[in-house]
């Protein structure tokens, strides 16, 4: 049949528009990777190089994303209670990993925890004890963008604990994330890890790129002047902390795109999970009355079409 002669089906038209919603959704990583641009010091775009070619990372994340939605069903199906910490410097990109984790996620299931600092009521709590309120309940899972190890971290090395509230942690913690272990919490711990020179120049892009300069705190500044004081702080966390019930994972996160594929993997590769058998899903029809009428929204209510 000429091509000429043809005419879409209804149905036709209908996948075409499924199709093209979907491929909307998928642009959304793309947009989310506007945020791995590099501005140099003339405030211009400069492109990357090396690392992964942009179609196999798409490739490997959205399928990664496809085995996340599985591990979420699974989650929720058996009433598991899953918490993932993720530490790491500066700028070393765990609010890029945890967005694409949970980018396809249902929130009420798999949900963010990222506390600020503690107010003059949580200072006089013990100190675990504003963590514990956001734990998951059976069927859900908490991503904590840093966790109750700020302690051995930014306030060890600014001087917010004093040195006997710093051991007191390492004794407690232990003990602490055993306690979570057994009352049946699936806890993992991530550490970003990133050289000098990379914090250097993520933190000149995050100055010279006006949508990034929020990111900037003077903590953020200042934790780049003291980088040895937060090696030696890192070091002596993961000595005291390494447990066989809750160990550290270390990701190599120099290559952000690398680093996100590898932590998601590696996750999934913690999980017993299996795909959840769905029963088929009908759309049903929907009910029509002839005395419905459909009022018309008054213009001055509608947002200007500007695009």
């Amino acid at each position: 049949m000429p091509s000429s002669d043809f005419t879409p089906t209804d149905h036709d038209v209908l996948m075409r528009r499924i199709a093209e919603d979907l491929i909307d959704g998928y642009d959304e990583e793309i947009e989310l990777e506007l945020e791995d641009r590099v501005i140099g010091p003339d405030g211009k775009l400069q492109h990357e190089e090396g690392g992964l070619p942009r179609r196999t990372y798409f490739e490997a994340l959205f399928r990664l994303q496809g085995e996340l939605v599985k591990l979420q069903d699974w989650v929720q199906h058996t009433g598991q209670k899953v918490v993932i910490l993720f530490e790491g410097r500066d700028a070393a990109g765990k609010g890029g990993v945890i967005k694409r984790i949970t980018q396809r996620l249902n929130p009420r299931v798999a949900r963010v925890a990222a506390l600020p600092a503690p107010n003059d009521r949580e200072r006089t709590q013990w100190y675990f004890q504003r963590y514990v309120s956001h734990l998951p309940a059976a069927g859900e899972m908490v991503l904590f963008d840093r966790s109750w190890y700020n302690r051995a971290g930014v306030e060890k090395v600014m001087g917010f604990c004093t040195d006997d509230e710093l051991e007191e942690f390492f004794r407690t913690v232990p003990e602490f994330e055993k306690m979570l272990v057994r009352s049946g919490i699936r806890l993992i711990k991530y550490w970003f890890s990133i050289t000098d020179e990379e914090q250097h120049l993520r933190f000149l892009g995050r100055i010279h790129d006006p949508l990034k300069q929020w990111k900037l705190s003077p903590m953020d500044l200042e934790s780049r002047r003291r980088w040895e004081d937060y090696t030696k702080a890192k070091e002596a966390m993961l000595e005291r902390t390494h447990i066989p019930e809750a160990p550290w994972w270390v990701v190599q996160a120099v290559d952000k795109k690398k680093a996100r594929l590898n932590c998601i993997t590696h996750l999934l590769g913690q999980m017993p999970y299996r795909e959840v058998e769905h029963p088929p899903i009908a759309l049903p029809d929907r009910e029509r009355h002839p005395d419905y009428f459909r009022q018309p929204v008054p213009q001055s209510m509608i947002v200007p079409e500007v695009y």
